[in-house]
Order: structure tokens, then sequence, then C-alpha cells
């Protein structure tokens, strides 16, 4: 800091003259009444940069004084440029950090930490320094000659060399003297750079060697001197300020012991703990320092205290310190100011700074709240801020750079982005202040330590206010941090994809067909239907489900059985939507109206909700946890039972499982709120190793009800049906009857059952078991599904399956309002109001409606299923599939292509997932314009869809029939053959090592639910939950705003929890960024100007970024981001492991941490990706070596 006022620089700093006789009514005029006096200095010019030159602006600017900042070319955009009066370049030409030390231009020269050279050209060139005089920063500035002069005036120091070691060598007869631990100290340094703690011997070359360079890169100086280490002490500092009188007075101590690499983190005035006596004689040595040196201005006296209380000098710093603010806090006193009024000539008694006129009061705490992620060994973030709010109220200070919307946060200089001092009437009153002000901040687009500072903060240690130096060191949990969920910008940052790019969710075609929020309908109040409508704030609490918890699962099974009427599953929750709308149906859209369902289909046998395609769908494409739907639902539909479709063996996955996985699945479905398992096996795998046994044992264990299905095809009562016979089936039903089921399901997956057939069977099967519930299913995909459901329901069916009307017919199930009003004319009623249908059908037509982006073309029914036998949920997606694959004009050759595949398979039960290898072998067959002769023939020299190939290997296991020869060993060839069950002699999972993994990678988020899907679908789980880091949780988002693009003005409405509604509106979209696929999209979120950078995907411009590393030891990626500054290999070198690659710098010049990269493995070098002076990220390729 210097003030400016010599004749010969008058003209440059001059102001800028006002037109005769005109009154000037400037700021600068005005602070000088304001303040009134003129004073001594009237300009002055800081030479540093940041939050400490805005600190020394605003008390400058209370003096009534004009300021000037300096800046470097990669400050030009910084804050404090903008708060001085005037700002002026310097170090053009020279490195970020090189221009704030140059002294070339002594008028624009800016200089982080004083010196003797610096001071001296100041004062001759006739400007005032605000600091100590040349020849006090050349006695402390270096350490050694500050150690010597302490031992002078008998002020105890901690053991160590009695000056500069300029060899590791040189160092040898001390530490024989006092051994190890070490600590190595850059002479000229501060503020943890230039430091090495050693604990051996074999560490202390190259630890002297890495300090050296340290400094001399931090403070072009690289003496360095060495010294006892001492465990665990207490760091202890004192303010001091002195005149040029010879006065001195000290403005009482800070402890900052709470330290990362010797850089302080959190300070606290004054020290908790000190024994007075201590205190006092740390106080007493300070000013016995600074007298005896003649300190003028402000100083800092620094001391170590050990654990047996004894104190150490270790410096003094010369300069106004970080945590100044503390001390101000205490001692209501301002330090700069001060140091200004001295530089003027101030004495100390006549600013009434005397050592019995200075008190303190309460205590204050510092935190400094910095662009670094502590779970990354705080490696220094980058990038742009993209919102920024602060805290602020009684007692809290903050004294910020950066910390605006906007601010570029470059690896240059430090990660500091704002102080945060706060002050109390106790200790504890300060550190609660200080966590209310923490959790006020909202900092995004970069991380910060805050996360940490919470766990700081909290800790016993912390609160018992009885820290050390290595505090943070020591305590590992301390990086058990709470990260933040920043749930605005991530939802932002889908938004503004969606306005740049359109929805990303496959099988979307335009936009929704609603944009008006959906209408809940009301119901007619049971007790008063011409009174006020029913009450459906809560869900209803009498069920069906009541039974299964207060009796369990035979008791259901039983009342079923007994009930006179026909009872529903209504399907709209699952297969509806599967067969209709791809299955993309949001829990969002079933939650709105699930208490009302409650009420209204109190009745239910059951809510189809879960399973089948919508577990892995949810995670696929709609980006939301199956798991959270469960319990979502479950929450507010605690009486209806829930059932889910589940694949036997297979769980609700597609492959094959080791068993403890499938007994896992269900014990958890239960934990989270099914009550009904639906087993099924694709092909109805009978024999000794039965598919289906695993899923039932493993859903009677879980404690749901086990519902057992017969997969039904072909047509039972048709005279040319030879495969699927009246016999198969009852045999089918004896063997799983046998295992002890509770329920019996028929599921006819294509709309096959005709309603003689429905008649025939369904009424062979109750004459068999009198008293089996007997659950039906089927789809309209013929239009023929309602009458065989009022068939069966004749024949003995105790459940049968309907949607709501606006989501049943064709591919879906028949209409709810038209089954349940014929069953109830034929005494078989459903204990369902038709009423209570109709006003849930009003719903339901908006969603319809609203999800028409996702409809198949299909306009009518087809009978022609009865030749192709395609299930309804695959009719509308195989119909999706083929016209993504340009077979969209083939659609009636595919479905002749499904039969000869069916065929070629052996007329197979098809259903997912066996349904899935006719569709993809009818498929491959349209593509290649191949007959089912053609295939015969020439099966050995064919290469087939993979999924067809694994069903011949048996991968789901053994069709009714066995597989056709020698078609079977023309496809798998030398594959292996699978003759039993696939999972059988699987291993089992290690859930825990899976969680382990799985929290390492993603976070400690991970629940025992998430394993399991991960368990189930690996690859999918694993890229839903990286679009949940970058986009978060996206189910609070009304569909329309989810599907839709957002129009310039509208206004969204999202409620991210309860109680808490973000208000978002769309202010602009930028045009591509010049050079890069990039665009700014502008929101405003609860009043606040947002922007989020998207990708554009339609530009043309090429997105170039840096190569990372691989997984391959020869892959050598960067430790950290930051600078190389050495690369000491070539390509084709011969290298062996350890040996040193390159060097970078940390991108944080207050650590300047080096850090060598070496060798992990031994060969030759293939490639050097990097050079000198680029700019990496963690994790970026450096060295390729083949090994």
């Amino acid at each position: 800091m210097s003030t400016l006022h010599p004749p010969r620089l008058a003209p440059i700093f001059a102001a800028t003259p006002s037109a005769p006789g005109t009154p000037v009514h400037s700021i600068q005029t005005m602070r000088r009444k304001s303040a009134g006096h003129g004073g001594p200095l009237t300009k002055i010019l800081v030479a540093n940069r940041g939050e400490i030159a805005i600190r020394v602006f605003r008390t400058a600017h209370e003096l009534a004084m004009h300021t000037v900042a300096i800046y470097s070319y990669e400050d030009r955009m910084s804050a404090h440029r903008q708060k001085a009066d005037e700002a002026y370049r310097v170090g053009a030409g020279l490195t970020p950090v090189a221009a704030y030390l140059s002294q070339d231009d002594i008028i624009r020269i800016a200089l982080e930490h004083g010196n003797a050279e610096f001071a001296r050209k100041v004062e001759q060139a006739g400007i005032a320094f605000v600091g100590p005089s040349p020849e006090v920063i050349d006695s402390l500035g270096d350490k050694t000659k500050a150690r010597t002069l302490a031992l002078k005036v008998g002020v105890p120091v901690v053991p160590g060399t009695p000056g500069p070691v300029d060899s590791w060598s040189d160092a040898d007869s001390f530490i024989k003297e006092y051994g190890f631990p070490v600590i190595i100290k850059a002479a000229m340094g501060g503020g943890g750079r230039g430091m090495r703690v050693v604990r051996e011997e074999s560490e202390f070359k190259s630890s002297f060697e890495r300090a050296v360079s340290e400094a001399k890169s931090a403070f072009g100086d690289g003496t360095v001197f060495i010294e006892r280490f001492l465990e665990r002490p207490r760091h202890i500092e004192v303010q001091l300020l002195g005149d040029s009188q010879g006065n001195i007075v000290h403005l009482f101590e800070r402890d900052c012991s709470v330290q990362r690499r010797h850089q302080k983190v959190v300070e606290v005035a004054p020290a908790t703990h000190l024994p007075e006596e201590v205190r006092q004689a740390i106080l007493a040595d300070a000013i016995k320092l600074a007298k005896n040196v003649h300190y003028r201005n402000a100083g800092t006296a620094e001391f170590l205290v050990d654990q047996q209380g004894r104190h150490y000098f270790i410096e003094i710093n010369p300069r106004i310190q970080v945590e100044h603010t503390i001390t101000e806090e205490i001692t209501g006193l301002d330090i700069v100011a001060a140091q200004i009024q001295i530089a003027a000539g101030a004495t100390l008694p006549q600013l009434g700074l005397t050592q019995d006129a200075i008190t303190k009061r309460g205590f204050a705490i510092q935190c400094r709240v910095t662009t670094e992620d502590a779970a990354a060994s705080f490696q220094p973030d980058t990038g742009k801020i993209e919102v920024y709010r602060s805290a602020g109220g009684n007692g809290v200070r903050l004294d910020a750079s950066s910390g605006f919307a906007g601010a570029q946060i470059t690896p240059h200089y430090d990660s500091l982005l704002v102080k945060v001092s706060v002050s109390g009437t106790t200790y504890e009153v300060a550190r609660r202040k200080m966590l209310r002000a923490l959790v006020e901040f909202r900092i995004r687009g970069v991380k910060t330590n805050i996360p940490f500072l919470f766990r700081l903060l909290t800790h016993d240690v912390f609160i018992g206010g009885k820290t050390w130096t290595t505090f943070i060191d020591d305590t590992p949990e301390l990086f058990k941090l709470v990260q933040t969920q920043n749930r605005a910008q991530k939802l932002l940052a889908y938004l503004g994809d969606l306005a740049v790019n359109g929805s990303s969710i496959k099988g979307q075609s335009g936009e929704p067909g609603l944009k008006d929020e959906i209408v809940i309908p009301t119901f007619q109040n049971r007790e008063d239907p011409n009174g006020p409508p029913l009450d459906t704030s809560l869900p209803c609490e009498f069920g069906w489900r009541n039974i299964i918890v207060e009796k369990g699962p035979e008791a259901f099974a039983k009342a079923v059985r007994e009930y006179p009427g026909t009872l529903i599953m209504d399907t709209t929750w699952r297969d509806a939507h599967q067969s209709l709308l791809a299955t993309r149906l949001r829990t969002i859209d079933i939650a709105n109206i699930a208490k009302e369902t409650s009420w209204a289909l109190a009745n239910a046998y059951s809510l189809e909700c879960w399973g089948g395609a919508t577990f892995d769908v949810a995670m696929r494409f709609l980006y939301e946890d199956p798991w959270e739907r469960l319990r979502t639902i479950r929450r507010l539909v605690p009486n209806i039972p829930l059932q889910a479709l589940v694949r036997g063996a297979n769980g609700v996955g597609y492959t094959s499982y080791p068993d403890n996985a499938i007994y896992d699945f269900s014990k958890k479905a239960v934990e989270n709120g099914l009550d009904i398992f639906r087993v099924f096996d694709s092909l109805n795998y009978i024999g000794i190793f039965l598919q289906m046994k695993l899923g039932i044992d493993a859903a009677k264990k879980a404690g749901g009800v086990v519902e057992a299905v017969v997969c039904y095809s072909g047509d039972v009562a048709g005279k040319n049906e030879t495969k699927y016979t009246l016999e198969y089936y009852l045999d089918f039903v004896d063997q799983i009857v046998a295992e002890g089921i509770h329920v019996l399901g028929v599921k006819d997956m294509a709309g096959l059952l005709k309603p003689e057939a429905a008649k025939l069977l369904i009424g062979s099967i109750r004459a068999k078991y009198p008293d089996l519930p007997i659950h039906v299913h089927s789809h309209d995909t013929a239009g023929i599904s309602t009458a065989s459901m009022i068939a069966a329901a004749a024949a003995g069916a105790d459940v049968v399956d309907l949607a709501i009307d606006s989501m049943s017919g064709l591919t879906s199930q028949p209409p709810m309002g038209a089954v349940t009003l014929a069953l109830e004319q034929t005494g078989l009623g459903t204990g369902i109001r038709y009423a209570d249908i109709q006003a849930l059908n009003l719903y339901w037509t908006q969603v319809r409606m609203l999800y028409s982006c996702f409809e198949a073309n299909v306009r009518a029914s087809d009978s022609s299923v009865f030749a192709h036998e395609m299930p309804g949920g695959q009719y509308t997606n195989l119909m999706f599939q083929a016209s993504q694959l340009g077979l969209g004009t083939q659609w009636t050759e595919v479905k002749k292509k499904y039969i000869e595949a069916n065929e070629l398979c052996g007329n197979i039960i098809k259903v997912t997932p066996s349904s899935k290898v006719v569709g993809d072998f009818a498929q491959w067959m349209t593509q290649n314009t191949l007959s089912k002769a053609e295939v015969l023939e020439r099966a050995d020299q064919l290469d087939f869809p993979s999924s067809v190939v694994e069903f011949f290997q048996g991968y789901l296991g053994q069709p009714v029939g066995g597989f056709p020869e020698p078609l079977r060993s023309k496809i798998i060839r030398n594959k292996p053959r699978i003759d039993g069950r696939p999972g059988a002699g699987l291993p089992p999972l290690d859930f825990k090592k899976i969680k382990a993994e799985l929290r390492s990678k993603f976070g400690k988020h991970v629940t025992d639910a998430d394993v399991t899907s991960y368990v189930m679908y690996p690859k999918v789980f694993e890229e839903y939950q990286g679009f949940l880091q970058k986009y978060g949780d996206l189910s609070v988002i009304p569909t329309r705003y989810f599907l839709g693009r957002p129009d310039v003005g509208e206004e969204l409405h999202i409620s991210i929890e309860k109680g808490k509604t973000l208000i978002i509106r769309l202010m602009a979209v930028g045009p591509v960024v010049e050079g890069r696929a990039q665009r700014d999209v502008w929101f405003e979120v609860n009043g606040e100007v947002r922007a989020v950078s998207v990708e554009d995907k339609n530009s043309a411009v090429e997105t170039v970024s840096r190569e990372r590393a691989t997984s391959d030891p020869g892959s050598v990626g960067a430790p950290m981001s930051g600078v190389v500054v050495e690369v000491r290999v070539k390509e084709g070198q011969e290298i062996k492991k350890g040996d040193p690659l390159c060097s970078t710098t940390m991108a944080d010049s207050r650590l300047q941490m080096e850090s060598a990269v070496t060798a992990p493995v031994s060969g030759h070098i293939k490639r050097v990706v990097v050079q000198e002076g680029d700019s990496i990220t963690q994790g970026d390729l450096t060295i390729e070596i083949v090994h």
C-alpha cells in the first residue's frame, strides 16, 4: 500500500478539470465534506489485489482519500478494479502472479507481501509507504533474521538451524542433534508456501528440494531454514500497531490453529482456553520484539504454544493479515485506518490508541470461504459463478472479492472468495452465528469449502475450542461431507437444455398435447350426495390391504375367494400406460391422483403400479427412482394392495441373477410397500429347474402375496390347437399350485383369450381348485377382451384386470366403466361406483392428452393379433422401434415376419423377455429380407441378433417342447448350451461390497435399494446417477415442463419440497458463442436473474476437450488441476516405475504446491500429451506408457 502525491506523478493522477464556473459535485468532494477534513494524504495506491485491496479502499474512502488500483490482464474483470476510483494495468507481458510482483514501475506496482527493496523505491520516489520502514522489513521479512533477533532479546524460539540452509546435506548436524520430525520453512515465506514437514530421513532430500522450488516460485528467493517440528501445537498470533515515535501497542491475540498445510482456515479472537499467564507472556514478548526493531505501522507477531503451555516465537509478519477482521470485531478498531493515519504522521496517543484504552469485547470467528473441493484434497475449482447469494444480519461481516454472479474464477490466483467474520458475546454464540451465516450462502457454478466448514464448526474439538495446527490432518471424519443439493441450478440446467435442444426423452414425438395444468376432479360425498364434495385431502384408510397387514396373505386369499362379486385390478398405473404410452408415465402424474384413487377404488383387489418395464424405464428414460415411486404410492394409497409384475428368477430384469439377488429384491420390495407379486416366467418353464419356483419362494419369504401366473398363448378352445391345450394348462397349474401359492394368475399378454376359451379354461381350473382365487389378465388388441373378462367372471374368476376408460382399449386392458356396469347386471358387482370411475376418467383423459407425444399410431382394433400373437405392450413398442429402424412403412411385413420368427423359435410363449427375442428376430429378418426357409437353410452362416443367440443357448430357460433342432445347433455353433435354470450356478453377490463401491463412485446417498437397482440394471443405474449429478432430481417438475420447451416469458411454478416453490421465468436464449457450441440461457428464479450455459447439440461448432486418462496403468492422468511447469521425458524414452515424468503446480498461488507426476509402471514413453505451460484439470492425460 502506498500513497501517491509527488509532483512528477500529478499529471497521471490529476482529476479531470471541469468547465470554468461549474460547481463540482463529485464523489470525492462529497467524501471530503462528509469526513470534515482534507487530510495530509489525498490519494492511495493499493499494491495488492482481491478482498484485501477492497478492504483498504473502503477505509480510504472513509478517510476522504482518492483510491488507485492495479490489476493484471487476468484480473481485468475483478471486483477490486471496480471498487477503486482509478485502476491501471500492471505487468504487461508477465505471468499472472509475476504481474503483481513487478517492481519495474513503482506507480503500477503490485505486491502481495511487502519487502525492503520495494519500500525503499516507494519512499525514494516521494511516495509515503503505508507499512513498516524498509529497515524493519529487511530485519523481519527474513525468518532467519527474525529468529536471530528473538534470541538476542530473550524471546524463546523453536530449536532450529542458526541461519539459512543452502543444501539438504548442510542440515545433517542439526538433524543428528534434534532428530525427526523437522519442518523446512522458506525464509521469505508465508501462507504455508515453501513449508514441508518431514518425519523420516528417506523423505528429507526430496522435501527439501521441493520446498526450495516452491520458495523460488512464490517469492523469488529459495532460501530456507529448518526447525524442530512441534507435535500438535497451537498457533497464537498478536496484532501489533506502532508509530514513528516508538509507541507500540497490542490489540490482543488470535488463535489461528485451524490450518491446512500451514494455511489458516478458521481464526478465533481472543484465543479460548489459553492460560492467562501464557497469554500475558506472549503479549509481552510481542511488544518486546516490536520495540526492539522500532516497529512502525501494523504487524503480526506469531507464536507456537506446545502441549505444556510453552510458547515459541515464529516470525513477525510486517503487514496486515487476512484475519485482522476478527481483531477489529473484538476491539472496535479500524486497523487499516490506523495504518494510513500512522503513515501520515499521526502518533498512537493522538489516535487514542494507548494500551490501557484498548479493550476487547466478546469473541469473533473468521472463516475463509474458498473455491476448493475438500472432498478432492482441497483442489481449487475454476469456472463461472452462476449464483451468488451471501449471508448478512446482526454480527456478520463479509469481506469479498469475486463474490458475485458472473465472476470468473481462474486458476491464476488464490481461491479465496469471501471472508466471513462473525462476533458474539461468547465463543459459542459466535460459533452458532457462523453456522447460520454459512447456511445462508448459495454459491453455484464452482465448488466451495462450505460443506467442510460445516463439519469443522460442528466437530466436538472445535466446539470445545481446543484445536491444534494439525487438527484437520489428524481428523479424517472432517471429510465426511454433507454436500449441498444445488437443486435450483441443476433444474435450470435441464430447463435450459430443453429450451435450446428440446426434449431428449427417447420415444417422444413433438410437444406435449396439453400445456395447461391438469384439473383434479372432485368426488361425490358418499354420506351426503347433495352436500360438499368428498374430502380427499387425506387418503382412505379402509381397503383389502388391511387384511394383508392384519392377518397375512393366506387370510387375504381366502377373503378374496369368499367375495360374492368380481374384484378388479386397475392397470392404469402400469400395464395400461406401458401398452399405450411406451411406459413413459411419470410418478408425479400418478401421485397427483393417488389420494383420490384410494377413495374411488377402495374396493379394488389391487393397483398394478410396479415391476415389468416400469422399473428400468423409470431410470432409463424418466430419470426417476423406481423405489421412490413405490414408496410414494404406498404413502398416498395405504389401503389398496399394490401389485408388481415379476419375471420369476429374473426379478424385474431381463437376464439371470444369483439366487440371493432375487431374495434381496423381493425383501426390499415388501419393505418399500409392495403387497402382491405376480410371478411369471416368459416361457412357462416347467421342470426340476422351474424358473418360477425361485421367484415364488422369494416372494413368499419376503411376506408378500404370491400370485403365480400361467402365461396364455394359442387357443385353448380351438379345434386345431395341438400345443397349448387345456391339458397342458391344467398340468401347468397343478405344478404351480404345488408350490403353495396364494392366488393363480392367468396372463393373456396378447389378447388371444376369446370368451368361449375363457369359459373353458377358467371353468376347468375352478372345478379342479374350488378354493383357489383366480385372477385373469388380457389385452384388448382385437377388441374382444371386454366380452372375455365378463365370460371369465361368470366362469369363476375372482379378479379381472381393467383400466380407466381413457387409458383402456386397443393394446391396453378393457374399459373399467363398461365392464363394471356389465358385471353389476350379472350379480357379480365390483363394489366400485360408476360415478367415481367417471371422475377418475376426467383426470386420465387430460393425462392421455398430455402424453400424446408418446402415442403409437394405433387407431383401431387389430384382429390379426390372433395370427401373430404379439403381446399388447410389445405391439406399440415394436411399431415404434420399426419406425426408428426405417421399417415403419413395412409394418405389415414386420407382423408377418413375427409369425415366422415365432415358428422358428418353436412357437413359444411370448412375454418379455421372450417376446423381445421374437421381435428382434422379426425385425432382423425384415431388414435382411430373409424368409423362414432362407433362415433354416443359411442359419450356420448368418449373424443373428444377440438376443436370439442367447435364447437358443438357453439363457431364458427351456421353451415348451424344447428347442427346434438342428436350427439351435446352427445358431449357437460353438457357444455353450444351458440346459438347466440359467442362474442356478451363479455365485452369490456381496451387497455390502457393491454398496461401498457405488458410494465411492456416486456418493453417500446410495441406499440399499439403489444397490438392488444396480444389480438388476448396472449400466442403466450408472447412467441414471450421472444424469442426477448433472440435473438433480427432476421428478418434482410437472410433466408439461419436463417434456415441453418453455416459452420466453412463461412462468413456471415448481415445488421442490414442502413449502419451497421455485418461480422460474425464461427470459432469453442467447446466440451460439463464437467458436463453441454453447448458448447462454437466462432465467429469473424467484426474482433473481440466473444464467446457465448449454451445449447446442444442433450447432455445427465442434467442441474440443482434452483427452482423459483411462484405467490403464500406463495412461497417466494429472493428479490435480494446475499448470505444467516441467516435462522430464521424451517419446520413446525407457523409464522405470517411480521415475519423474513431469511436474505440475496447483492452481492456487497461496499454496503454490508443486507436484511431481511419476511413472506408475516401467516401460517406454509412447506419447507426451502435455507441454510446459499447459493448463490441465485433474484426470487429464499427460503421458502414455507402453508397459
